[in-house]
């Protein structure tokens, strides 16, 4: 009896332990991470349908290595505009033109999907893991609240620089947008086999614009965050407040990330057999068009653009809070 007592006190135990681990470190990590791809992808997918014509826009502007803008003619610089967004249909209607803007869309899906998943999704993992372990160290050296948004900021900066795996769908897309004609009859397997790692030409120029591009993101959404007091302590915040904290991060990161952005564009819109390096490109620009080239875009970019981060980052933050809450 002892003995047959003291196996299913055992057997009881052990079952017991066995179903407090199932019951709460795999099912809560699953609903996290669950959360933060459904979130993050119905950002994604949002951002996209809303916001592809701005971005091919956007991309063809900082494309165009000619300067634009004819002060004493107004007319001219509507002329240059027109063929600058518009490309080959600037002389077809309204309705050609604004089907002229939707160009490497299955690009742009794969990219924009992906690349908000892995980013917005996946801060917060590395956001978590840096709080465990390095946490008190900063809290000790710069204080809760900066220290708080030192680490967002910094592993937000981290997601960024790994961003680069993504670099070919960006720049298949970019190259959709702004030079179609190198893309023309040419299916995505034999773009893939053929160029290979050409498809990460600008790789170090795309690490170095996300990483203080995603730093001021990041930080500048906690820092927002911070100042209206939510975001931490389970105090979850309104649309309104994810919104405010979005656009802080969001014109922070634009303005910051543009000169390198405007460079790594022009990378990648040269052609497959016709490389420049960044280097090349930025001499060039300095020499034709002045400082000012490094900010071309930045205006539409903020307007227009802007929104588009601004969108994706507050419905992504909101959605991966509520999830979160529903599937715990």
């Amino acid at each position: 009896m002892n003995r047959s007592s003291h196996f299913n006190s055992s057997a009881a135990q052990e079952t017991s332990s066995s179903s407090d681990i199932m019951a709460a470190s795999p099912v809560h990590m699953s609903g996290k991470s669950e959360a933060r791809i459904i979130g993050s992808a119905v950002a994604g997918i949002s951002e996209l349908a809303l916001f592809h014509p701005v971005d091919t826009v956007a991309k063809r502007l900082m494309s165009t290595e000619t300067k634009f803008i004819v002060l004493n003619s107004p007319a001219q610089t509507v002329t240059n505009l027109n063929h600058a967004i518009f490309k080959t249909s600037a002389a077809e209607g309204f309705g050609g033109k604004v089907m002229s803007l939707f160009p490497g869309i299955g690009f742009g899906a794969a990219y924009k999907i992906l690349q908000r998943v892995y980013k917005f999704g996946g801060q917060p993992v590395v956001l978590d893991y840096m709080t465990k372990k390095y946490g008190a160290d900063f809290d000790e050296r710069f204080g809760h609240k900066t220290g708080r948004t030192l680490l967002s900021a910094t592993s937000g900066s981290l997601i960024g620089i790994g961003e680069v795996i993504l670099l070919p769908l960006d720049a298949l897309k970019v190259k959709a947008q702004t030079a179609p004609e190198q893309l023309q009859g040419r299916g995505v397997v034999n773009i893939f086999m053929k160029e290979g790692f050409t498809l990460y030409r600008g790789a170090g120029l795309t690490a170095m614009r996300n990483a203080p591009g995603s730093f001021a993101l990041f930080g500048g959404n906690t820092a927002a965050k911070s100042a209206m007091g939510v975001g931490e302590d389970g105090v979850r915040a309104t649309w309104t407040q994810d919104a405010i904290a979005s656009c802080v991060g969001a014109v922070a990161s634009i303005t910051v990330a543009q000169p390198l952005d405007v460079i790594k564009t022009r990378i990648q819109n040269r052609p497959f057999d016709s490389p420049e390096s960044g280097m090349t490109i930025f001499r060039r620009l300095m020499q034709n068009e002045g400082t000012g080239g490094l900010f071309k875009g930045l205006t539409p970019k903020i307007i227009v653009v802007g929104p588009k981060l601004v969108f994706s980052f507050t419905v992504a933050q909101h959605l991966i809070g509520y999830f979160e809450q529903v599937l715990k």
